[in-house]
């Protein structure tokens, strides 16, 4: 398959420099929105071209409480394992982010624990890993909009093992702090909001070579979805963050995440447009620049 073949949402890719092949995740339920949840699949290549797949990444045990909404994967190597977080939905239960784990980076993930490490009575969704200088993970996720209305960004200390939480939720910021955000009309044209809403998705967070920690975000901006980005003035994941003002992304595309290719080069890649059945991983190269990240003309 070429590229622009793979339907695919919220795309993240690892790298596996001994193989020499990127593996690609994402939302790849056709029906991601509604649909029962089938799994996630993921595609290998050798040039961010030519892919191999889909192979199945995870499908659900028949015990599994997660039965729609299977949404964005996101793949980290940790203490000699492949994790993955991904977020679930089921009747009657609160979205939350699941932990997964697998011996080879293709899978087949299994469920860590028996159910989501974010807070069992908030809406969570798009969990994803930070370990500190001290070498302890982190999640960082979304409390969602349709729970808080002011969407906010979250971060939580793990155990060593990834099990549990070790610490209480860290609030970092809200969406509407970012002067590029826009509130989506649709929450309040449906009649279940009487205010406005905005909405955090996506985070990413990536240190640049001159040690500044950056966080990639998505919501609605003022052309439709895109993607943009905050630093923490501690250096830290605790903060405080501090917003940039323009859009790294600005239109129909977004839910991003940086990688290095095996010749060195930076990317990122996002989906685009934001819109099923089109949707489309990108891959665009950024420059580094020590302070901060930019897109490369």
């Amino acid at each position: 398959m070429k590229t622009h073949e793979i339907q695919i949402r919220d795309p993240f890719v690892v790298p596996v420099p001994g193989e020499g092949v990127y593996y690609l995740f994402g939302t790849t339920d056709k029906n991601c929105w509604g649909g029962p949840g089938t799994g996630f699949d993921c595609f290998k290549s050798r040039d961010l071209n030519d892919w191999e797949g889909p192979i199945p990444a995870f499908r659900p045990p028949p015990s599994f409480w997660g039965t729609q909404n299977f949404w964005a994967p996101e793949v980290h190597g940790f203490r000699d394992r492949y994790y993955m977080f991904a977020s679930f939905k089921a009747p009657g239960r609160y979205r939350g982010t699941q932990i997964l784990c697998a011996d080879r980076p293709a899978g087949p993930y299994l469920p860590l624990t028996d159910g989501p490490v974010t807070p069992a009575d908030w809406e969570c969704l798009d969990g994803t890993l930070h370990v500190d200088a001290d070498g302890n993970p982190w999640i960082v996720f979304c409390h969602e909009w349709v729970q808080v209305h002011n969407g906010a960004m979250v971060a939580m200390r793990l155990s060593p093992d990834l099990k549990t939480a070790a610490g209480r939720p860290v609030f970092l910021f809200n969406a509407s702090e970012a002067a590029w955000v826009n509130h989506p009309a649709w929450p309040e044209d449906a009649g279940k909001m009487r205010f406005p809403t905005y909405v955090t998705d996506g985070p990413f967070l990536f240190r640049t070579r001159g040690g500044v920690l950056l966080m990639l975000w998505s919501s609605s901006g003022y052309k439709g979805y895109a993607m943009g980005m905050a630093r923490s003035e501690s250096g830290t994941v605790t903060g405080p963050w501090r917003q940039e003002p323009e859009p790294l992304w600005a239109e129909d595309g977004g839910h991003g995440m940086i990688f290095r290719g095996f010749d060195g080069r930076l990317f990122v890649t996002f989906h685009t447009p934001n819109d099923t059945p089109r949707e489309r991983p990108v891959f665009i190269e950024i420059e580094d620049m020590g302070d901060g990240i930019r897109l490369k003309a």
